[in-house]
């Protein structure tokens, strides 16, 4: 049976709004992926009578040559002049970024830092089905594309005095307060070493940070309950494509959506001074796939993070 003529223009109409709403997102989205944001953040961990301390938390950069508004951006923070900066990976997206990173984190690398590694550091990116993050983890990670040169990037920071938290524990002066990490490999490529940075955390230290690129159960939990006062992470990307009232509809990892970004407790229902318990910050992160350049409710940012002591 054939269509009667308005039958036909319906159909047509409807065909049309159809793709123009596609197109309409299509570009939102695109355009989300480049409206860089920064976050304030305020943490209650100091010791009484600390003077408050800004921590830059950056993550999951995934850099490439040509991102020029993002380097312009990052240029931008050193104005924000942190007292420390902590650098939770996946810097890279592309083998020429090094000298890119180095130039777009400028007077950062002046200020005190720490640093982890994400799977993005070390491997090219590869072109994927996004919805795949929608399915079950299968297990399959990506370490069969070339090298990135993580090397040349490590040689970068720790030149610049930034402690590399690779599998280890490390201490920093910052001001008048002093500061015990314990840092991992990245979790997602199973890479972190969790009884190299096991046992309880330095009591001497006026605060005591755990840092990870992927927010891991595994991870956190050993964090927590060794006394780390909170625990830094990326990985996520918020989620990435978020929906108006229901949020993240993925981690990429075992957390869980709702603490997909931000500042939370570690674990969910625990609260200050429950012991064995820690605060937990999850970066958005800056970037995306290169083959992906898209987000959805969920701008790309950075983080200063106020350390103050409690009221």
């Amino acid at each position: 049976m054939t269509p009667s003529p308005d039958v036909r223009r319906t159909l047509g109409r409807l065909v049309g709004a159809g793709a123009l709403a596609g197109a309409a997102l299509t570009a939102y989205a695109a355009c989300e992926a480049r409206a860089y944001t920064l976050r304030r953040v305020t943490v209650p961990l100091l010791p009484a009578g600390h003077r408050p301390l800004r921590v830059l938390h950056l993550s999951d950069v995934h850099m490439t040559p040509g991102q020029s508004r993002k380097q312009e951006w990052l240029r931008g923070l050193a104005s924000l002049r942190p007292d420390l900066v902590v650098n939770t990976g996946d810097n890279l997206s592309h083998a020429g970024s090094v000298p890119v990173v180095r130039d777009a984190f400028g007077p950062l690398l002046d200020a005190p830092g720490v640093f982890v590694f994400g799977s993005n550091d070390y491997f090219s990116p590869t072109l994927r089905n996004p919805l795949r993050y929608l399915l079950p983890d299968t297990g399959q990670r990506n370490t069969h594309t070339p090298q990135l040169p993580w090397r040349e990037l490590r040689t970068e920071f720790t030149d610049a005095g930034w402690l590399d938290l690779t599998n280890t524990r490390g201490a920093l002066r910052v001001l008048e307060t002093s500061f015990a990490f314990a840092g991992v490999d990245d979790p997602h490529l199973e890479y972190d070493d969790l009884a190299a940075v096991a046992g309880p955390a330095d009591p001497d230290a006026d605060v005591r940070l755990g840092v990870a690129h992927a927010p891991y159960l595994r991870v956190l939990d050993q964090f927590a309950a060794d006394g780390y006062d909170a625990i830094i992470a990326g990985h996520t990307h918020g989620g990435q494509v978020c929906l108006p009232g229901i949020g993240a509809l993925t981690t990429n990892c075992d957390l869980e959506p709702a603490r997909a970004k931000g500042l939370h407790r570690h674990p969910a229902d625990s609260r200050p001074g429950d012991p064995g318990s820690s605060w937990l910050h999850v970066s958005a992160g800056l970037g995306t796939s290169p083959y992906a350049r898209i987000r959805v409710a969920c701008r790309p940012e950075a983080t200063l993070l106020t350390l103050t002591p409690p009221d």
